[in-house]
C-alpha cells in the first residue's frame, strides 16, 4: 500500500533514517541533487535536520511517499523568503529510491505538492533539474513548462559537468491577475 503525507517537524525526525537513506541511493545513483560522491557521512542526516528545521519555522512543506509502511520517496515546497514573492514557491528534491522507482509515487509526490502550494497561496511553483535525465520528461508529462536551460549549472556525483532545465508551473490563481 502506498501512501502520500505531509510531515510536521516530529514525523520528520521519526522518518530521518529513511529520508537520508533516499538521499544517499538518490546520490549513487548519479543523481545531480546537490550532493557529491561518496556521500560523506553525517552530510545526508545534515541536510535533513535543514529541511527539518524550515518545516518547524514554516517555511517548507516535506512530502513523503510510504510504501508498505516505509518512506521510499519524497518532495518538499520551499515558500520564496523575499517580500515581493509571497506568491512563489520553489519545487526542491523530488527524490525516489531505486527499490520504488515506477510506482507513480514522482507523480503522487509531485500533486500532493501542488495542491498544498496552491492551497497556502503560492499560485507559481519554480524547479530546475538536469537536462536530459529522466526528472526532466516526468516535469513535462505532469504540464511543467519549460522555460530554458543553462549550461554547466552544475556538478553530477561524479564531477562531470550538468546542464540545467528550469520549469514552471501555475497551480493557482494569482491574486490581481
Amino acid at each position: 500500500m502506498t501512501v502520500i503525507r505531509q510531515l510536521d517537524e516530529t514525523e520528520a525526525l521519526k522518518a530521518l533514517p529513511d529520508l537520508c537513506d533516499i538521499l544517499a541511493d538518490c546520490v549513487e545513483d548519479g543523481a545531480s541533487v546537490g550532493f557529491m560522491a561518496p556521500l560523506a557521512p553525517g552530510e545526508a542526516e545534515a541536510f535533513w535536520r535543514g529541511v527539518i528545521a524550515g518545516v518547524k519555522r514554516g517555511e517548507v512543506l516535506l512530502f513523503v511517499a510510504e510504501v508498505d509502511g516505509r518512506v521510499s520517496g519524497t518532495v518538499q515546497v520551499g515558500f520564496a523568503q523575499k517580500p515581493n514573492q509571497p506568491h512563489r514557491g520553489d519545487l526542491m528534491k523530488l527524490l525516489v529510491h531505486r527499490r520504488a522507482r515506477g510506482l507513480g509515487l514522482s507523480r503522487r509526490l509531485m500533486q500532493a505538492a501542488e495542491e498544498a502550494a496552491a492551497k497556502a497561496g503560492r499560485g507559481l511553483l519554480v524547479l530546475d533539474t538536469a537536462t536530459g535525465e529522466l526528472a526532466e520528461g516526468i516535469y513535462e508529462k505532469l504540464g511543467w513548462q519549460r522555460s530554458g536551460v543553462i549550461p554547466d549549472y552544475a556538478l553530477y556525483p561524479d564531477g562531470r559537468y550538468c546542464d540545467t532545465t528550469v520549469f514552471y508551473k501555475r497551480v493557482a490563481p494569482l491574486p490581481g491577475r
